[in-house]
């Protein structure tokens, strides 16, 4: 398992992870807009050169926000969740923040189980977040 920044070129792969594992998934268009941002980065494993997992943050300022964390599949449970969000979250320090946020389905019991443990705290939810209603447990944590 080899982790590193995301390329350009890992789009495709990462945007068929992201349709096989969301209802409502970032496109390729989507990913690459944020990928190009200033403020974005983005961490993956991968497996004898495929993706396996990968996420994304945005920081500006003092504070960060994880846009995106997810595990391909037939990879899931074995912790590349746990790794993609520590290596977010060490970024994300370096780059400065001081205070990290994050939204989470609340249907999601094994993502907020993941939050949970890596010191993440409820703060409100927004209801009818996302496109299928479905409402998001705000979460954040201290750097």
């Amino acid at each position: 398992m080899n982790g590193r920044f995301w390329t350009f070129g890992d789009l495709d792969e990462i945007a068929r992870i992201e349709a096989e594992c969301f209802s409502d998934p970032w496109n390729r268009r989507m990913l690459a807009e944020t990928f190009l941002s200033d403020h974005f980065f983005g961490v993956l494993l991968e497996e004898e050169g495929s993706v396996t997992a990968y996420g994304g943050a945005t920081v500006a300022a003092d504070e960060a926000e994880i846009e995106l964390i997810a595990t391909a599949e037939m990879y899931r449970r074995c912790g590349r969740g746990s790794k993609i969000l520590a290596d977010l979250l060490e970024e994300a320090k370096r780059r400065g923040a001081r205070r990290v946020y994050l939204e989470v389905r609340v249907s999601n019991a094994a993502a907020m189980q993941l939050y949970l443990k890596n010191g993440f705290a409820g703060l409100y939810a927004r209801s009818r977040y996302y496109p299928d209603g479905e409402d998001a447990l705000v979460m954040a944590r201290q750097l």
